[in-house]
């Protein structure tokens, strides 16, 4: 399984033979490093452990006893017995036209109303409705006399694992460990994300 964690960098657009505009995203992704490798026989299932972004730290730890430390680790169920402690791992694992799928935490927005959360239509701008027109309405009723769980209100919105599937990989460029998907993928500049192949 192709497999590699990312931080988003903006969106931009490239333009096709017909010269109609596709909107992407350009993700700085890798250079990972497996930093270990989880067995059924051990832990109880197959996975391994990836690291993304080298922290060098200051410690009074020699150098040949190979202390690495990484800003983010993530895990992936994983079947094959290819990989191997301390590979690396970059953007050419993937190719031009490789569906993808993009995970990560999308943009938190606050407490919000219902209207903005969750679509409602808000209350007739006429009728004597008077400063109650983005108001949730009736919440309840008659039987039983209590609000059902589940129901749509206001709340918080965003800030959730989001992911977006079959996004098409349209440019590698390794020397800059730059991928470019079509499309847009969740979060803000600098959300860190897992990119896997479908």
């Amino acid at each position: 399984m192709k497999f590699i964690l990312g931080e988003k960098i903006s969106m931009s657009q490239m333009f096709d033979e017909k010269g109609n505009a596709i909107p992407v995203t350009l993700i700085s992704a890798g250079p990972c490093e497996i930093t270990q490798i989880k067995t059924d026989k051990i832990d109880g299932y197959n996975a391994v452990q990836m690291g993304f972004k080298k922290i060098e730290k200051k410690t009074k730890i020699k150098k040949s006893q190979g202390l690495k430390t990484f800003q983010y680790l993530r895990e992936i169920k994983n079947e094959e017995k290819e990989l191997k402690l301390g590979q690396e791992i970059d953007v050419s694992v993937f190719k031009e036209g490789d569906k993808v799928s993009v995970s990560g935490i999308s943009k938190g927005k606050g407490f919000q109303g219902a209207v903005k959360r969750w679509g409602f239509a808000g209350q007739p701008a006429t009728r004597g409705t008077k400063r109650e027109h983005r108001t949730l309405g009736s919440t309840g009723s008659r039987y039983p006399q209590r609000v059902i769980k589940g129901k749509k209100m206001p709340g918080r919105m965003g800030g959730e694992r989001v992911t977006v599937k079959n996004l098409k990989v349209m440019k590698i460029d390794k020397e800059n460990n730059l991928l470019v998907v079509e499309g847009a993928v969740p979060g803000r500049r600098g959300t860190l994300l897992e990119i896997k192949q479908l």
